[in-house]
């Protein structure tokens, strides 16, 4: 049994304009790259760095507070240390096909792609995948292929590791253990994904005026089926990149770290062994492969600056929501549909890492648990003796934010790299509005639907 709660620490003396970095520059990443796709290429990190260090300014120099922002910068240094290292351990790796791509087989990809984005990340899996989706179906590619890409590689596969996607693994910097998710969501997951996969062979399916290539291309193909693999030695760095992640002063007691108030422990050499691996790790690797998968930084600078701005200018609306949880009248509201339908909705619209933080900070608040305790996280994380529904709130949010970020191209960071991948491989996607209203609604939903009513309700 819990005996010692705290609520989240609030000072009474923040005010409700500080949210308004945070409001604006969630609606820049959703309106920039669709209404002035040019200004916002140029600036984003100008603005996204600028919103961020004005909310970080405030709380030093007017609120004189110190604590927050050395525990949300290292948080957002964990969090994009281990992005980084598995872009580039994944961008050295490459992938060739010579087959057939018949329904099953592209249903196979897509599962591989499910199952390995636990390992190496929803970024990394989108990343090494997507080209040669895109190649093994070059004769027949259609929006449809790549959207179910996105549906199914790019979010729902990641739900099983917080390795998998970005929330669950700032779950698991606030004290998620590792294989919660694996415990809990695996259900979740593997209807998700069976349905995801079930509904994608229907369409694939019914592709059949584009069924067979071009006699050259069938001649060539028809010969054997093959694989090709390039880049092995990245496995390696892939294995020292995850490894180190297990390495997390809060269990090893022999770890040196930087000591916070409140008995918080943060870690240093985690995040220096997977800065260490990534940098031989693409200083050793394949050109080859690198060239193949026409390996850039630009894609994962552009999300290290993002979440820069959003790390910081969201810890007002942490503090805040927090605060307003903790009254009993808006508590009560706060159900595990209500968790899953409102994470997930703004999930979708919104990025859903930072989306994530907050209603794990809303929940937690709810029982007047301190969302910067470890060990409250944990707690809360199996649910509390006289609380035993708050294992199924955070299941909630874990689902809706993994799952939701499917539903538009802004949900989830790999979305827009695979659009533009896509688009750059000469494949013509559906805009905002269509993605949503012609794919997220008609297939995705249902899917979200069912795993409510089934795993939620």
């Amino acid at each position: 049994m819990l005996t010692t709660v705290l609520l989240a620490a609030t000072p009474p003396d923040i005010p409700g304009f500080l949210v308004a970095p945070f409001v604006l520059l969630i609606l820049l990443i959703a309106t920039g790259p669709i209404f002035f796709p040019h200004f916002w290429h140029k600036y984003f990190k100008i603005i996204a760095v600028g919103l961020g260090l004005l909310v970080l300014s405030y709380y030093l120099l007017v609120l004189q507070d110190t604590h927050m922002p050395a525990e949300t910068l290292a948080e957002y240094a964990s969090f994009a240390i281990l992005l980084s290292a598995l872009y580039v351990a994944a961008g050295g790796i490459y992938i060739n096909a010579n087959a057939n791509a018949t329904p099953l087989i592209n249903v196979g990809i897509l599962l591989f792609g499910a199952i390995i984005a636990n390992v190496i990340g929803t970024t990394g899996a989108s990343l090494l995948l997507i080209r040669p989706f895109i190649r093994l179906n070059n004769h027949r590619i259609k929006p449809y292929q790549i959207v179910f890409f996105i549906f199914i590689v790019s979010n729902a596969g990641g739900m099983l590791t917080p390795l998998g996607d970005p929330p669950l693994f700032i779950g698991f910097l606030k004290g998620v253990p590792f294989f919660w998710t694996l415990q809990h969501l695996f259900t979740p997951w593997a209807i998700a994904v069976g349905a995801l996969c079930t509904i994608f062979f229907i369409l694939d399916s019914r592709n059949k005026a584009t069924f067979i290539p071009k006699p050259a291309v069938k001649a060539k193909i028809e010969k054997k089926t093959e694989f090709y693999f390039t880049g092995k030695r990245n496995l390696l760095w892939l294995a020292v990149i995850i490894g180190a992640t297990f390495l997390n002063p809060s269990s090893f007691d022999w770890l040196p770290y930087i000591p916070m108030e409140g008995g918080v422990k943060v870690s240093f050499v985690r995040e220096v062994i997977q800065l260490s691996a990534a940098f031989l790790c693409f200083k050793l690797a394949s050109r080859t492969a690198l060239n193949g998968n026409h390996f850039s930084f630009d894609p994962i600078l552009e999300v290290v600056f993002l979440f820069f701005g959003i790390f910081f200018t969201m810890m007002p609306a942490l503090q805040l929501s927090a605060a307003l949880a903790s009254s009993p009248e808006f508590a009560a509201k706060l159900t595990p549909t209500v968790f899953y339908w409102v994470t997930g909705s703004l999930s979708g619209v919104l990025d859903n890492a930072p989306t994530y933080a907050n209603f794990l900070s809303l929940g937690m608040a709810k029982y007047h648990l301190n969302y910067a305790s470890v060990s409250d996280v944990q707690h809360f994380a199996y649910g509390l003796a006289e609380h035993p529904e708050t294992l199924l709130v955070l299941e909630a949010i874990s689902i809706g934010a993994v799952l939701f970020g499917a539903m538009t191209y802004i949900g989830n960071g790999p979305n827009f790299m695979v659009k533009a991948i896509a688009e750059q491989a000469g494949v013509k996607m559906p805009p905002f509005f269509q993605y949503l209203f012609k794919y997220s609604l008609v297939y995705l939903l249902p899917v979200l639907v069912l795993i409510w009513l089934l795993v939620i309700l």
